[in-house]
């Protein structure tokens, strides 16, 4: 878990699904929404209070998200991670990424019994997506 080889295929992705997306901006849920645009991603708002962030039309869980999303990336806390990682394996998400403070440990499992990519109690996104070539 947190191999350089997961980050980077993470990171390599074209479409993500950010569950807790927030319109107010000092909450990282926005700091990560405007990160991922901002590096050319395709970002699928998600959040069940906000119809749309900026005009990008906010989605009320991942199963109501567009199906191209390759990556699910958690700014929640951990009880609605797990929620959420259940919800985007059934979609077949296989690649997530939860910031710190949204994994569990039932999250984690769930990636694992899956077999799917992940990241989990660090590091940041955000710093990643400044540091990492992809």
């Amino acid at each position: 878990m947190n191999t350089i080889e997961e980050i980077d295929s993470i990171l390599t992705a074209r479409v993500f699904a950010v569950a807790g997306a927030s319109r107010n901006p000092e909450k990282y849920g926005s700091l990560v929404f405007h990160a991922l645009k901002n590096d050319g991603k395709s970002v699928y708002p998600i959040n069940p209070n906000a119809a749309d962030i900026e005009g990008v039309p906010c989605y009320p869980s991942i199963t109501a998200a567009p199906a191209d999303a390759e990556v699910a990336v958690f700014i929640t806390p951990p009880a609605v991670t797990e929620a959420g990682v259940a919800e985007a394996l059934a979609r077949g998400i296989t690649k997530f990424w939860m910031q710190p403070g949204a994994e569990s440990a039932n999250a984690i499992a769930q990636c694992e019994a899956a077999g799917a990519s992940f990241v989990a109690g660090g590091p940041c996104i955000m710093v990643m997506l400044k540091t990492r070539k992809h």
